[in-house]
């Protein structure tokens, strides 16, 4: 069952994203008294009292301006007001009812969604008694609090909308017999819907030479080996710039939701073209994701006179980042090696799920620290008290410090080497955050 999605939407400047940063309970979204800072939507796994659900903030909201920025921003919205099973409707208290807020009012109750009217930034019982104009919303009720100081009207805001949230039981986690899920992404026409018709033995995608032919994200089920897998095809997904908004843009969101929620994404790139950026972004939306990697080279029946390991060598020295990913070779026309995929993603998920005893993570942190100190800063040195594994899917470790400031960006980067290392994690992103004493 996919979690409960809640869009946090309204004008500018209102305070949506310290609302997303207080429930998330650290900080994801860019705080600033500027308008339209936030552009796209951001997505944000958050959980209250075991409930888990996501969150979408969204950039303000400004009706009747036809700036092309403005009406992007608002564009984007109207995604997460589609996402979305839960609406807050985010008004400022301090700066009192606008123009804009009856707009934003008139298209929420058009939608058939629940919507949640929150009164931001109530301070003081002044502006508790300010807050009653905006009644004239005509919403039934209205949650007054303060995103900023996060008082108990946050808390309040999180039960109503967190209400028919089943909590999350460890032991229910581990679904037996659930299809692995592959995402076949990339850009347009490279070959995704011909891999998944030859996969599957039968037309059940669209196949075209036109860019964008696939809207939809088509899910299929099938059996290799006795083990059912779940494939989903995406649409392609092209540079923003070039995204026309309306179908389109919704088909790549879609694209963007199908990676987030699969266990191994299967990136497929034109080997006959080449890497191109687009590709190196679409493998970073799949890193950020978490998800498993397996780097597809299609069209490998007409690359001629190029050995695989020169080509997989040549694909590392562009794009360093993605060592970690599996790299096919393949070809949707002949079915070179198409059946591999299952295998690949079967490892794949393996080392998703790889889990590291305490005992022998803190002996491998620790003798990478003594084979290469930390270089001091200021005088100060870095100290590693303990680490640890916080969670799989992907391997996610904490190793706690003295001092923040002490670890550089090429010493955490030295450390995820040493955990590679040692411990493999081929095809899965891993994550390692860094907690000094009195962080929670």
């Amino acid at each position: 069952m996919n979690e409960k999605v809640i869009a946090i939407i309204g004008r500018p400047n209102v305070g949506k994203s310290t609302l997303v940063n207080r429930i998330a309970g650290r900080r994801f979204s860019i705080v600033d008294d500027r308008p339209n800072i936030t552009r796209d939507r951001i997505y944000i796994d958050a959980t209250w009292q075991d409930k888990n659900f996501v969150l979408i903030d969204t950039g303000g909201i400004v009706e009747g301006n036809e700036d092309e920025f403005v009406k992007n921003i608002n564009a984007q919205v109207e995604l997460a007001i589609e996402e979305a099973d839960t609406i807050l409707f985010v008004v400022d208290a301090k700066s009192g009812l606008n123009p804009y807020d009856y707009d934003i009012a008139n298209k929420l109750r058009a939608v058939n969604k629940e919507v949640l009217l929150v009164v931001n930034k109530v301070d003081s019982k002044a502006q508790v008694d300010l807050a009653s104009e905006f009644w004239a919303l005509g919403f039934e009720n209205m949650h007054l609090l303060s995103a900023l100081h996060g008082d108990g009207g946050v808390g309040d805001l999180l039960d109503i909308i967190t209400k028919d949230i089943s909590p999350v039981i460890e032991e229910e986690q581990e679904e037996e017999n659930k299809p692995l899920k592959i995402a076949i992404v990339g850009k347009p026409n490279a070959g995704k819907s011909s891999i998944l018709n030859n996969l599957l033995k039968k037309q059940r995608a669209i196949v075209s030479n036109v860019s964008g032919t696939t809207r939809d994200s088509i899910d299929e089920e099938i059996v290799f080996q006795d083990k059912v897998y779940r494939l989903v095809d995406t649409a392609g997904i092209r540079k923003k710039s070039k995204v026309d908004y309306g179908v389109e843009m919704f088909a790549v969101d879609r694209a963007i939701k199908a990676i987030r929620e699969c266990d191994v994404a299967l990136l497929v790139i034109d080997a006959a073209e080449g890497v191109s950026d687009q590709d190196k972004k679409i493998a970073s939306l799949c890193e950020e994701a978490g998800c498993g990697l397996i780097v597809a080279f299609n069209k490998w029946d007409l690359v001629k006179n190029v050995q695989t390991h020169k080509f997989e060598e040549q694909f590392e020295r562009e794009v360093p980042f993605l060592n970690y990913a599996h790299k096919i070779f393949i070809s949707a026309k002949t079915g070179q090696r198409l059946d591999s995929i299952f295998t690949m993603a079967d490892a794949t998920q393996a080392e998703r799920e790889k889990r590291i005893s305490t005992g022998l993570l803190n002996k491998v942190i620790n003798e990478a620290y003594s084979l290469n100190p930390a270089s001091s800063i200021k005088g100060k040195s870095l100290r590693i008290y303990y680490s640890t594994q916080a969670k799989n899917n992907p391997p996610t470790f904490v190793i706690f410090i003295n001092n923040k400031d002490l670890i550089q960006d090429h010493y955490k980067r030295y450390l995820a080497k040493k955990l590679r290392e040692n411990f493999g994690f081929k095809g899965t992103p891993i994550v390692v955050s860094y907690r000094q004493k009195g962080d929670k």
